[in-house]
């Protein structure tokens, strides 16, 4: 392999000839060789945009040659692109509050504009680093921005994701609603549900996660770039400032705006620490669905089996026929990731110091990746599980009837302590509580009937009461 040298304050140091970063990079790549974990893909087509869009500021205000700024827009829209990802070296993790994942970035495009310009790699004279494709930035005010911009497009995609996912479970309530079954409070046989209300319940929860995610993104739209160092602006231009949030915008087409106080946005993490909290919640709710499907899918013969879940591979490499709930059992493991990525980002968050918080790399990682493997997750429990789940109505009225929960709709009639001898006779002998009602002379078979249909089980008020007269002292009474 041939190498060129380049120096920096440390001295000099040998580069691959054909790679696109330069010392920086190499130095932090050797210092940071903690997991083998990169920058993510994202941060990095928001790092490539930020740099084009002051490119591009810079150009229009006269502070960057036509020629030079061309060059360093083109590399920057190839690295957005996905090209040259492989010359993004650096560590996730990693000092420096994303001074290393900055530069690698800033060598990257200029050694690729000095390409374009017909030079050598390492030839800083065409297009620096640091005077060219940094001009007017630092790490300080670029990273948090790429990171919010990155963000957004991201809590869009899972706001998506959510979206997709609240149409399949809302799909199965319809198809559900009326499948009457034993609901079930602390894994004890409680009063009949439908199984349509347990989905509208899963659905209403999602709902409720893609309108946090939705309104999320309004918290990340406020961005310190052209705050430089500490958000005060050094060495910006006044016009520059101003115009490259609004190239920025433009490139992503998303509502950006430079926030009132640069020195507070360059200060504080906290709005990642709420976005994170939104994630968190999300993964909250589906490790709650998920679980719940495991538990009415389980057994499926000596188990609760009230649904069946499709099959989507063989369960064991020592049990032949056994099918199980991957797809839950996945979204589960997703979930508590990004709990333990929330507590992460929260620290982080905290443990900003002064004007700057050195920990925005671990903020970074945690972020992106919690809403990736979110949105992922979400999409292939609609996909590969949700939409595909049967019920199994049998199984339900069997559960039901087995379970002596109905009881719980002849309180009101017969009171309390009347209601819980007739179970405990119901158990004892192992019949149905509702042919013991019967057999005492309590109700006729058209009562139980009118008692036990499912719009009077599942809805408000008393069930059966329109229906049995001789319980009512008078019209409109309830017992």
């Amino acid at each position: 392999m041939s190498y060129r040298v380049e120096k920096d304050l440390l001295g000099e140091r040998e580069i691959p000839r054909d790679a696109y970063y330069g010392i920086h990079t190499l130095r932090a790549k050797e210092n940071f060789a903690v997991s083998g974990i990169p920058v993510h893909r994202e941060l990095i087509w928001a790092l490539a945009l930020v740099k084009k869009a002051a490119a591009m500021a810079n150009r229009e205000i006269g502070l960057l040659e036509p020629r030079i700024a061309g060059a360093i827009v083109q590399a920057a829209e190839e690295l957005a692109r996905g090209q040259w990802h492989d010359q993004i070296v650096v560590d996730a993790f990693q000092g420096g509050a994303g001074t290393s994942t900055n530069m690698n970035v800033n060598e990257v495009i200029a050694n690729r504009a000095i390409e374009i310009l017909g030079g050598t790699k390492g030839d800083y004279s065409l297009v620096h680093p640091l005077d060219h494709v940094n001009l007017g930035q630092s790490t300080n005010d670029v990273y948090p921005t790429a990171l919010r911009v990155a963000a957004i497009k991201l809590v869009r995609e899972l706001s998506q994701a959510m979206a997709v996912l609240q149409g399949a479970l809302q799909a199965k309530e319809k198809e559900f609603a009326s499948i009457l079954k034993i609901g079930r409070t602390q894994l004890q046989d409680a009063v009949p549900v439908t199984l349509g209300q347990e989905f509208s319940a899963y659905a209403e929860a999602v709902a409720r996660d893609w309108w946090r995610l939705y309104k999320a993104e309004e918290r990340l739209r406020q961005v310190n770039l052209g705050g430089t160092a500490v958000g005060t602006g050094l060495n910006a231009s006044r016009r520059y400032i101003f115009r490259v949030v609004e190239i920025l915008r433009e490139l992503t087409g998303f509502s950006l705006a430079r926030a009132e106080n640069t020195v507070e946005a360059t200060q504080n993490a906290d709005i990642f620490a709420e976005v994170s909290g939104f994630v968190k919640t999300a993964a909250v709710n589906l490790a709650k669905i998920a679980g719940d499907l495991r538990l009415l899918s389980s057994g499926p013969r000596a188990g609760l089996g009230e649904i069946v879940l499709p099959e989507v591979q063989a369960g064991s490499s020592i049990m032949p026929g056994k099918v199980n709930p991957v797809i839950p059992e996945m979204v589960t493991q997703v979930a508590y990731q990004v709990m333990a990525g929330d507590a992460a980002v929260n620290m982080a968050a905290a443990s900003g110091q002064l004007e700057l918080n050195a920990f925005l790399p671990l903020i970074a990682h945690n972020l992106l990746h919690s809403l990736e493997m979110m949105t992922g997750a979400a999409r292939l429990l609609a996909e590969k599980c949700v939409r595909g789940i049967q019920a199994d109505e049998a199984r339900c009225r069997q559960l039901l009837e087995a379970s002596q929960g109905v009881i719980t709709a002849f309180v009101p009639y017969l009171g309390y302590e009347k209601a819980t001898a007739m179970v405990l006779r119901a158990v004892r002998s192992g019949r149905p509580v509702t042919e013991l009602l019967v057999e005492e002379g309590l109700f006729t078979r058209e009562e139980i009937e009118a008692i036990l249909k499912p719009e009077e089980l599942t809805t408000p008020g008393v069930a059966g009461v329109r229906h049995l007269k001789r319980f009512l002292t008078r019209e409109g009474d309830k017992p």
